[in-house]
């Protein structure tokens, strides 16, 4: 891992101040492998997740976490995700004491919102009120459909009653929490996905992640790949009806994927992509941190008991060339539908307005960002064409 003498030293950028900083923390194990996943996450074999494994790795947790703090130190922390995998394997105990370790370790901002997510399984579920007593602030639970069929397709291991019973659980024990869906599955038809959004919204979720199934390389379903798949243009359509849908029900579209209720939405996602830093720790984490002339990323051991077993827990790391920062600043913030400032691109990278003028005056000419010299915004072309608006900053 980088020494801080080493990474406070001059260098080409100059940032003004450094920017809020998350955590997030990486459970890697899941029941599972489901054949659309291209996450690092591993089968628990015998069907759970034993004791030893468990404290184990949180120990290994806490020892990532110590070898880090030169690199954060005084910085507070404005939210954490316990991310997977399936984290809800780990039990409320374990979770408690999680979140204990960061808490003694790290300053947390008033009101930090901590998100753990969750899967219906019907163990996994008898554990939400565990969740929140442990510290949790808001749940994720990860339905993807309310179709016995497609859940069987996508490899789900619970069922359509077991997602109703799970997000009655959530709302029952958690004053804000997330229902993940997916659409443009195999055969699916607008009616069948008006079916699922009706079933969805009539749980009345805080926020709604919604996720496009796209086949990843080095998955199931890169090999296998199911029939039927919607075509791009069946798909936007799907798109509309949920921006449709969820807006009649309240939540507003506040991210490619993401849809809220006033005041719920996801702090932690909203700080990635505003280009805040986040430390990662965990197998296979990723983290990106800001000093006042660089920015750094770093990846972890991506193996499970490979992480365990090594003292530095970071496998690589590099500084980010000044030539690549605004395409990575951009691939995040023109995700948001209200955009960011011009002055929070020149905070978040240090780099001065001169450096994506050009990029700029052509997006707006394309009309894929909104005319506002003081704000980069993507208008309603740029969000439909939003990779192609991305690589215009490359």
């Amino acid at each position: 891992m980088a020494d801080l003498q080493h990474l406070m030293r001059p260098g080409t950028l100059q940032l003004p101040a450094l920017p809020p900083l998350a955590l997030y923390v990486h459970l890697p194990w899941c029941l599972r492998k489901c054949p659309y996943c291209d996450f690092n996450s591993h089968e628990v074999k015998s069907g759970g997740l034993s004791a030893d494994t468990a404290e184990a790795y949180l120990a290994a947790l806490r020892a990532d976490l110590e070898a880090a703090l030169p690199l954060i130190w005084g910085r507070p922390v404005v939210s954490i995700f316990i991310g997977g995998g399936t984290p809800s394997l780990f039990n409320p105990e374990q979770i408690a004491q999680l979140i204990s370790d960061i808490r003694a370790r790290l300053p947390l901002e008033p009101g930090c919102e901590i998100t753990l997510e969750a899967n219906p399984g019907t163990f996994e579920r008898e554990r939400f009120a565990g969740f929140r007593q442990a510290g949790v602030t808001r749940l994720s639970v990860g339905v993807q459909s309310f179709d016995d069929a497609q859940l069987k397709t996508l490899g789900r291991v619970h069922s359509s009653a077991q997602a109703r019973e799970a997000l009655t659980e959530a709302a029952g024990a958690f004053e804000t929490w997330n229902l993940d869906l997916m659409y443009a599955l195999p055969g699916q038809t607008l009616d069948d996905l008006a079916r699922e959004l009706d079933t969805a919204l009539g749980f009345k979720p805080p926020h709604l992640s919604i996720y496009h199934l796209t086949i990843e390389p080095n998955t199931v379903f890169a090999t296998r790949t199911p029939e039927h798949l919607p075509d791009p243009d069946l798909a936007s359509d799907m798109l509309d009806l949920i921006t449709e849908k969820t807006g009649a029900a309240g939540l507003s579209r506040y991210e490619v994927s993401a849809y809220a209720r006033d005041g719920h939405r996801c702090a932690h996602n909203l700080n990635y992509w505003q280009f805040g830093d986040y430390l990662g720790i965990g197998a296979g984490a990723h983290s990106k941190l800001s000093f006042p002339n660089r920015v750094l990323r770093q990846v972890r051991w991506r193996e499970p008991a490979a992480f365990m077993a090594q003292d530095n827990k970071v496998s690589n790391e590099h500084e980010v060339a000044r030539k690549d920062l605004p395409f990575e600043f951009m691939l995040n913030a023109l995700r948001l539908k209200d955009g960011v400032t011009v002055l929070q691109f020149l905070e978040r990278t240090g780099l001065p307005p001169s450096s994506i003028a050009k990029a700029l005056e052509t997006a707006r000419g394309r009309g894929l960002l909104a005319a506002d010299p003081a704000r980069i915004q993507p208008t309603e072309r740029g969000f439909d064409f939003l990779s192609d608006l991305q690589q215009l900053f490359l």
